[in-house]
């Protein structure tokens, strides 16, 4: 195969930024870590890394979120691209940004040790290199729109929660508080939940029933052309 056509073009690096959200104590929060190498050395950075020959845009994001988090398969999607000429002092480097949603208490604390990691309120962001808080605020703008029509946001919570908890969740997501009532009739209304017969018990006497999400019987409201509507 001839490649006269790509001699002479300009070539740039190709990189993926990772944005690992989580939630806890009623917040969003997002993995940082301190840059270890030059330029910024020190400062406050999104979880990345550089394409390697041999993987794909998407297999490079997923490496970089199963090495930082040590775990498989996180729910990933694509933020954007971001190419400004000077958004890295280093080089010409155009990155993709990808955002992943986890339950924080499945990482491992040593993991986050081995990558000098720390989860921060969304709220509270350090000042961070180059355009990263643009792909975080971004982030959270595509989440808050899928979240309304997709249950994307169970995959912040534990397998079991109760419907306060969920409620906190999306609160979070919105950034707004909602109206108790009218979130347990709409979700009730899906008929998405198992009810268990186990209670948590930590924060009053009489406690709250937990649930899980039944993927099955969403997948069968897809199928029957129902959506998911919060």
């Amino acid at each position: 195969m001839s490649t006269l056509y790509y001699q002479g073009e300009s070539k740039f690096f190709v990189a993926v930024d990772c944005i690992l959200i989580g939630f806890d104590n009623r917040e969003l929060h997002v993995l940082l870590y301190r840059r270890s190498f030059e330029p910024l050395k020190g400062s406050w950075s999104l979880m990345g890394g550089f394409v390697r020959e041999g993987e794909s845009v998407s297999q490079a994001a997923n490496r970089v979120l199963t090495d930082c988090s040590g775990v498989d398969n996180l729910f990933m999607e694509q933020v954007g691209v971001y190419g400004e000429i000077t958004r890295d002092l280093g080089e010409r480097v155009i990155s993709a940004a990808y955002y992943a949603l986890v339950n924080m208490a499945s990482i491992d604390v040593d993991t986050l040790k081995a990558h000098d990691a720390v989860w921060v309120k969304i709220t509270e962001l350090p000042e961070l290199i180059f355009d990263h808080e643009q792909m975080i605020k971004d982030s959270i703008a595509i989440l808050q729109r899928k979240a309304a029509t997709h249950p994307i946001g169970f995959n912040l919570l534990p397998e079991k929660f109760t419907l306060p908890q969920l409620q906190t969740l999306y609160e979070a997501i919105y950034q707004a508080p909602l109206d108790k009532r009218n979130f347990r009739k709409k979700i009730n209304s899906m008929n998405i939940l198992e009810k268990l017969e186990e209670k948590d018990k930590s924060s009053s006497k009489r406690g709250a029933f937990y649930y899980t999400f039944n993927k099955e019987k969403y997948d069968d409201l897809l199928n029957k052309g129902v959506c998911f509507s919060l």
